[in-house]
């Protein structure tokens, strides 16, 4: 059988070369090319043919979760495993919708990580315990009667929960400050709440922020 050829990408090197040289010592796996950016990322897909990519959420640039987004129809032959700190459900729901077949925490052992890439190159889906108990819970409350929050709408509630004002939201995100309010009670009205505190109360149980 043919090697499952694996790209890495993270933004700290020292973490980057321990995986690579965990990985390397696995007969079945060969590292074809490794980045700190999607930039590089980019670049490798053209020419190196991966077929997993283990890949950080946070990077300067385009995030993990956008780079997956964006490279999951021009590279379909290629699957991304989200490798991060990040175990929050927001960010697990948006690596499935975004086409991720898996994701693993960093504190994963040597034996989960490579179960995960060979499960994966088969065609398979993994998610630690940890995180199919997580997706378990977020997609059950996505099923209560709430509508789901555009991702336009999730970008607005973020700088809400920051506490930024609506001009400034507004300004950051080149739209009026009339479209920033509009989202905001077209949220409410999802959400089923009646003002922006409670907006963010609720959001912030619904791991949405």
């Amino acid at each position: 059988m043919s090697k499952i050829r694996v790209i890495v990408v993270d933004d700290h090197q020292l973490f980057r070369e321990g995986i690579i040289s965990l990985l390397a010592k696995n007969e079945d796996l060969e590292i074809v090319g490794e980045a700190p950016s999607a930039d590089g990322l980019f670049e490798l897909l053209e020419s190196a043919n991966p077929h997993i990519v283990l890949i950080d959420i946070t990077m300067p640039g385009m995030n993990g979760l956008e780079v997956i987004e964006e490279a999951r129809e021009k590279y379909a032959d290629t699957k991304f495993i989200v490798l991060t700190m990040h175990a929050e459900g927001q960010y697990v729901v948006k690596a499935v919708r975004n086409g991720a077949y898996g994701y693993l925490i960093k504190n994963a052992d040597e034996n989960e990580l490579i179960t995960a890439i060979k499960n994966v190159f088969n065609g398979k889906k993994h998610f630690n315990n940890e995180i199919s108990q997580l997706m378990i819970g977020n997609m059950a409350i996505e099923g209560e009667s709430h509508k789901k929050l555009s991702d336009r709408e999730l970008e607005v509630l973020t700088l809400v929960s920051e506490g930024q004002t609506t001009k400034a939201i507004a300004d950051q995100l080149f739209v009026s400050a009339r479209t920033v309010e509009t989202h905001r009670v077209n949220m409410m009205k999802k959400l089923k709440v009646q003002n922006t505190a409670e907006l963010i109360k609720k959001a912030a149980h619904l791991n949405l922020i």
